[in-house]
């Protein structure tokens, strides 16, 4: 039997909030076994342009499907493009052997060494612990870096997810380091749930919103890191400072980036992927919308409703002065 929604406790609406925004950059393809670092390029500093933060080596950069190695290329491109500014980075130890822990903090700390912000990405070794031995491979990872972020995945998006009990994040909000917590259950109640834990034990610790079925999560109090967000950065920078400003027209933005996303991230999920690739090429920040070898992809039929999805976002935002 479900539980009541007058059950659950829903915090209060915030209005007049200005939400931290992360967005997953997009990592484009030139061929499908070849990144195109230019239009990468142009990826993370349209995205700097508008005011989010990029998180790159993310689901959205296909980290799964990438070799240590490449990854740490990236992280190093990423490092010279941003100059000084703010980026989040996967710390990903699924194919790295050895002690998961010792893994862990060596991830983190390579990243914050490259001046990003570490985001935990849960592993098969991670999540086949006991609740109590997760919350203390998080413990040893704020012990070795100032600051990083956690990561709840659910295994719609990966296998290698996990979305852990209340109590565990209960606990895991005790780890000073840790500032914030991605959760992408794809769950309103379970995130509501969150928040309700966060304000009441640790009221500075963002929860993030990975809920690309439910991105007014915001009104509650959530931030955001979002692969959805890729697709537009613009709009969602737009989408943020209407409803900061307590402006009507944030409610008519958001319904058809929500649109959006519904359409995205239909099963397979991680297909949404190919119709990033797809909004972002037909809009001219990369060259093509190929996607690599093993990546779920979507059918060419997609891109015509995806223009006309586009296509009603551009001409909200040609209306919308702020």
């Amino acid at each position: 039997m479900s539980t009541p929604v007058d059950r659950i406790a829903i915090p209060p609406i915030e209005w007049n909030r200005k939400p931290h925004g992360i967005s997953a950059a997009y990592l484009p393809w030139s061929s499908p076994h070849q990144i195109d670092f230019d239009s990468y390029a142009r990826v993370l500093e349209h995205t700097w342009n508008c005011g989010l933060v990029p998180a790159v080596n993310m689901d959205t950069g296909f980290a799964n499907l990438l070799s240590p190695d490449v990854r740490m290329n990236i992280l190093q491109f990423v490092t010279r493009q941003a100059a000084g500014r703010d980026f989040v980075a996967g710390a990903f130890v699924e194919d790295i052997p050895g002690d998961l822990i010792r893994n862990y903090q060596s991830q983190t700390q390579l990243i914050r060494e490259a001046g990003g912000l570490p985001i935990v990405f849960q592993s098969t070794a991670l999540i086949e612990r006991s609740p109590d031995s997760i919350v203390e491979v998080y413990r040893k990872i704020g012990e070795s870096v100032d600051q990083f972020l956690g990561f709840e995945l659910g295994k719609m998006f990966a296998p290698f997810g996990e979305i852990y009990s209340l109590d565990t994040f209960e606990k895991l909000l005790e780890i000073p380091s840790l500032l914030g917590l991605k959760h992408s259950s794809l769950s309103r109640l379970q995130e509501w749930e969150r928040l309700a834990a966060r304000d009441r034990i640790r009221p500075e610790f963002r929860v993030y919103t990975g809920n690309d079925l439910a991105i007014d999560m915001i009104q509650w109090g959530s931030d955001y890191l979002l692969g959805l967000s890729a697709f537009h950065p613009e709009a969602f920078a737009v989408r943020d400072a209407l409803w900061c400003n307590g402006d009507a027209r944030y409610y008519e933005l958001n319904d058809a980036l929500q649109l959006l996303g519904g359409f995205a991230f239909r099963p397979p999920v991680p297909a949404y992927k190919h119709n990033a690739a797809m909004c972002l090429a037909m809009r001219g920040i990369i060259s093509m919308d190929c996607i690599p070898e093993k990546a779920a992809a979507r059918p060419d039929s997609d891109r015509e409703f995806l223009e006309t999805l586009v296509g009603r976002i551009d001409g909200l935002l040609k209306d919308t002065q702020l």
